[in-house]
């Protein structure tokens, strides 16, 4: 087996990434090894496909927004589970962070005089999301990319799955990863661990996600002892495309878009009075929900799916052009559908980790059952620091991503600079172990079709844990999702080679979210009220009495254990929510 030696190890090449890796390099002075392991090429990562911007209180003197006010909207918007220290941290280092990508070179929309153009967000009291079009995250993860590429101490490796992290005495020693261009299992030795893989949207079929968005990292953090927090809260984005869940973006309504039902009202008057299409995404995709369950839905004939519809036709064209491009161009090859001129159907899909592994305000990961852990980090959203609660508002999730990984990037190059050398502590017996398991999988000639694996437990995760859920729903998905782990352990996979197998890349992926699905559904069980995008028909009230806190997940021996971990409150009082 090769054995590659780094200083800092990254799993995962998104914005969270990507930015870990340039702070830490740059605090470093340049000298410590980084590796960047993808296992797709690292410009294909999923954070390219966020279209929406980036929140930031830019422009204070001008507009009168505030770091208070921001972090009221976020606080607010997570209907009260942030931690509110943790979004302070967010606020208020948010708009640096807009300044750092405006030098790496990102083409922001302006107004005239120059000024970064800012849009409203679902949530926001004004506007105060950067954006680049509709194409965001690809100029960010371009200018990223560029920039590392720039470097010579940071190293990319792409198309790498990783499946195994491996410590001693709960202190990181490395991971293994296959090459997947040769099937060749690779050990990475490392001082320190940055996870950075992505959320796990992908447990579902109708989601917004790329389908890389498996919640590989968080699998294995999972697998390898370490605390989950909040994993319930999945966010539901009001608005994908009927009927193949392509994201279309909020900015969408922050541009002036209505959303209309069957009977042509602008339904949203029921719901968010005030704030209408703009109000936050949980409020909108259950009113979207209701809707269509009240009979006031529109019918996909070919799929089936229920939808109602986004209608832009009372912009300007040129508007559209500017600002939305990418809308225009997706809705026309998709459906033919010119936003100019006809409505788009859309209804709630899968988008967003709220939960992820726990971590502390540095990005220090936590591990289960009081044991000690050293070395390892989650950020993006990958990592749970709690910045969204129950519910993210739009446009936070890159600043989230900008913010700790600077703050991730720098700890992490502290600690590796302490650390003398690497461990060799059995670290080439446990890879060795982690290769012979992974042989033996792409060796598997079981009765079960691993797809069919797949479609059962994504249509399990669409039909009983989406944005209604019931006790009886969520007790048959975990019967269900128990009965696919069973069967996954019986599976047979048909290619046998090793160059560029993407069936074997598929069944680990399988793995990852067979894992995913479990600890959603069963945190989701657990939590018996309804908090933001977590909602329960038989407790439609959020309880702060009984449920003003974290879940804490982690694996046991037998089951899973669940502890709680209090709400950081600072100076903003739990209250109703009204929009």
């Amino acid at each position: 087996m090769e054995i590659l030696n780094h200083d800092i190890i990254i799993l995962g090449s998104g914005l969270a990434g990507m930015t870990s890796a340039i702070h830490a390099s740059r605090k470093s002075g340049n000298r410590l090894e980084i590796a960047i392991i993808s296992k797709l090429h690292a410009m294909r990562s999923h954070s390219v496909a966020a279209e929406g911007g980036i929140s930031g209180v830019l422009y204070p003197e001008y507009n009168k927004d505030s770091f208070d006010l921001h972090a009221y909207d976020t606080i607010k918007g997570s209907d009260y589970l942030a931690d509110q220290d943790a979004v302070e941290i967010l606020v208020e280092n948010a708009p640096k962070e807009i300044i750092f990508y405006d030098h790496l070179g990102v083409p922001w929309n302006r107004e005239e005089g120059g000024r970064v153009a800012q849009r409203p967000f679902g949530g926001m009291s004004i506007p105060r999301t950067a954006f680049a079009a509709d194409k965001t995250g690809f100029f960010m993860m371009r200018s990223l990319y560029d920039e590392i590429l720039s470097m010579n101490n940071i190293h990319i490796y792409h198309e790498h799955f990783t499946t195994s992290l491996l410590s001693k005495s709960g202190k990181f020693i490395g991971v293994v990863a296959i090459d997947l261009s040769t099937g060749n299992a690779r050990l990475f030795r490392g001082k320190a661990c940055i996870i950075a893989t992505g959320g796990a949207s992908r447990a579902y079929k109708f989601t917004t996600t790329s389908h890389a968005s498996t919640g590989d990292g968080t699998a294995l953090a999972y697998r390898s002892g370490f605390n989950l927090k909040d994993m319930e809260f999945v966010q539901f984005h009001p608005t994908a495309l009927v009927p193949s869940g392509i994201l279309i973006t909020e900015a969408a309504r922050g541009e002036g878009g209505y959303l209309y039902n069957s009977e042509g009202k602008r339904f949203m008057e029921r719901y968010a009075k005030s704030k209408m299409e703009l109000a936050p995404r949980d409020i909108i995709s259950k009113a979207i929900i209701t809707e269509i369950k009240e009979g006031r839905g529109l019918l996909h004939e070919e799929s089936k799916l229920r939808y109602i519809n986004l209608d832009m036709r009372h912009l300007d064209p040129k508007k559209i052009d500017e600002r939305l491009p990418m809308i225009k161009d997706i809705t026309i090859k998709m459906l033919g559908i010119d936003p100019a001129k006809d409505p788009i159907p859309v209804r709630p899909a899968a988008h967003f980790t709220m939960g992820g592994i726990d971590t502390d305000k540095k990005g220090r990961m936590s591990m289960g059952n009081g044991n000690e852990s050293v070395g390892f980090w989650a950020v993006g959203e990958a990592g749970c620091v709690s910045v969204h609660g129950a519910n993210r508002l739009g446009s936070n999730s890159l600043s989230q991503c900008s913010v700790w990984g600077r703050i991730v990037g720098e700890d992490v190059a502290d600690y590796a600079l302490k650390e003398n050398s690497l461990s060799d502590g059995g670290v080439v017996r446990e890879a060795e172990i982690e290769e012979a398991r992974i042989a033996k999988m792409l060796d598997s000639n079981g009765k079960n079709n691993p797809y069919e694996i797949k479609e059962e437990l994504t249509s399990t995760m669409d039909e009983l844990v989406y944005v209604y859920r019931t006790t009886d729903g969520l007790r048959s998905a975990l019967k269900k999702i128990s009965e696919l782990k069973n069967s996954f352990a019986d599976i047979h996979l048909d290619d046998k080679g090793k160059i560029f197998n993407t069936n074997l890349r598929d069944v680990l992926e399988l793995e990852n979210i067979l894992d995913i699905a479990h600890v959603i559904t069963e945190a989701a069980l657990n939590r018996t009220e309804s908090r933001g995008a977590h909602s329960m028909v038989e407790f439609p009230k959020r309880d702060d009495k009984n449920w003003l806190k974290h879940t804490i997940l982690s694996k046991g021996d037998t089951s899973d254990n669940i502890t709680y971990l209090p709400v950081t409150i600072t100076r903003w009082q739990p209250e109703e929510r009204k929009y």
